[in-house]
């Protein structure tokens, strides 16, 4: 048959190609490659600007050091000798306590404002602007304006804890009464930046959840220990690491309420390094240790309450 079908000879096969001699790389690769080379230049300037300020006190601290000469190394010495120092301790001591008590007082009060102001009702945007004014305050202002309050025969807050029984002398010569003046101005002044980060986390908690709850029976207090605090324990956790490394560094309110009666760790360190003191080295060594401790700080709530904010929420 004319139209029978004539089988054709197969297409001749192409030889694989051949790799070229130079590799291309993913475009996520020359992503990454590009990255880095944009943010080199900056983590150069925190490495010259950070780092090596931190390694240069971490070495005058190892060395008889001076205003002038680097001196001998004498290893741990010079923190021998701080921790011998009873001017330390008491440092140590002060801070310690200054820390705990005035962030956990800023922790309770800066929740309940936080809870109050994430609420509906007239006026919030007013109530919200007047309760950052006394966050907006120096705090060496609102240090002095304490002061000035405290006096003996002239301050109102003096002239009230005397006339209510809790002050039977002057409460700016007495230490303890002085440690607890300057935990209640850091708290007047703190109070406010911790409700404000607190009210950010509640904005981000859905509405539904909580409403979810309520139609289920759930009461204020399961919802607020069940629902609202597990979901708002990461800006807990912001709030607490950020408030604490600021009252562990304090300086200006110790400085210039408490005028030398008081030291912190801050104060202590100043009181070394400055050149009329000509105690330089140990004044190094007490700020190596302020900067391990702070950073044994964050090293706490990243690994240790940082773990339970993955694992439980």
């Amino acid at each position: 048959m004319s139209d029978a079908l004539v089988p054709t000879a197969p297409a001749e096969a192409r030889p694989p190609a051949r790799p070229s001699g130079r590799r291309r790389g993913t475009p996520r690769a020359s992503e990454r490659r590009t990255a880095w080379a944009m943010v080199a230049p900056t983590i150069l300037v925190v490495l010259a600007v950070a780092l090596l300020p931190i390694a240069d006190t971490v070495w005058l601290s190892l060395h008889q050091a001076s205003v002038t000469e680097t001196g001998a190394f004498v290893g741990l010495d010079n923190f021998k000798f701080i921790f011998s120092d009873p001017a330390f301790t008491e440092a140590l001591k002060n801070t310690a306590i200054f820390t705990v008590v005035s962030v956990a007082i800023e922790l309770v009060l800066g929740l309940g404002i936080a809870l109050v102001l994430n609420q509906h009702f007239r006026g919030r945007g007013a109530i919200r602007a007047i309760v950052l004014i006394p966050w907006a305050f120096p705090l060496s202002v609102a240090a002095v304006l304490g002061r000035l309050m405290l006096q003996d025969q002239v301050g109102i807050l003096s002239y009230i804890a005397h006339g209510l029984g809790l002050a039977h002398g002057p409460i700016l010569s007495d230490p303890n009464s002085l440690l607890v003046s300057v935990i209640l101005v850091d708290v007047w002044t703190s109070v406010p930046f911790m409700a404000l980060l607190l009210l950010a986390g509640l904005q981000t908690i859905p509405g539904e959840v909580i409403e979810a709850a309520r139609v289920d029976g759930a009461s204020a207090a399961q919802r607020l220990f069940r629902i609202t605090l597990p979901l708002l324990w990461p800006a807990i956790l912001l709030a607490l690491l950020f408030r604490t490394l600021q009252a562990w560094a304090v300086y200006d309110l110790f400085y210039v309420m408490a005028q030398r009666q008081l030291e912190s760790l801050s104060t202590y360190v100043y009181q070394g390094v400055r050149v009329s003191e000509l105690n330089f080295a140990p004044g190094t060594a007490a700020a190596v240790f302020t900067f391990l401790t702070s950073l044994a700080i964050v090293v706490l709530f990243i690994r240790g309450f940082g773990a339970r904010t993955a694992g439980e929420v």
